[in-house]
């Protein structure tokens, strides 16, 4: 049986060459799943459509780099996530860098929390989050980016990546016992 990768190929290599109906294929191929993730940042349905489809076409105009050394879809939600930092970015969205002295004293004191909530849940509760601190949890936790790629990505320092992540981690750790208490009762 053949993998995803190898049945996408002929369609890659034809819209390589511009094929209207290949790249409409592609688009339909991994549509629904590049709007969820545009959505998961911007937040809005009719903007995260925008966001994918302008995403669609860059990924169009610059297919002759996609070299297969990652699965396709892995190399359109790097472009999708891009196009939906860019659009927050021009919504004047404001990550202040923080204070390089206080990165320094921030420690990981571990966040694992007894509860039955699912894995839905918990990027409901993401999802919830201060802009800056869902942003960084997203790209590291959902999207497993590390912390240079997102300083990249967002144009913060490592540094400030490292304490969104940990202080979003300790607010979210914080959400999720009291929605662990209230399931209780």
């Amino acid at each position: 049986m053949k993998s995803t990768k190898q049945l996408h190929q002929p369609i890659i290599d034809q819209c390589k060459n511009n094929n209207a109906k290949a790249q409409m294929q592609l688009y339909n191929l991994y549509c629904k799943a590049m709007f969820l993730i545009s959505y998961r940042y911007v937040k809005d349905r009719f903007i995260a459509e925008d966001v994918m489809q302008d995403a669609f076409i860059k990924a169009f105009k610059n297919i002759d780099s996609y070299k297969n050394e990652v699965p396709f879809g892995a190399w359109l939600k790097r472009i999708v996530i891009n196009q939906s930092i860019d659009q927050l970015k021009k919504n004047k969205m404001d990550l202040v860098a923080i204070n390089e002295e206080i990165t320094e004293n921030v420690k990981d004191d571990g966040w694992e929390i007894e509860s039955d909530i699912s894995i839905d849940g918990i990027v409901n509760k993401i999802n919830e989050l201060k802009e800056k601190y869902r942003l960084v949890l997203s790209l590291y936790l959902l999207e497993g980016y590390d912390h240079q790629e997102i300083s990249e990505i967002l144009n913060i320092t490592e540094n400030t990546s490292r304490t969104h992540l940990l202080r979003g981690k300790k607010i979210l750790k914080e959400q999720l016992k009291n929605t662990s208490y209230a399931a209780g009762y």
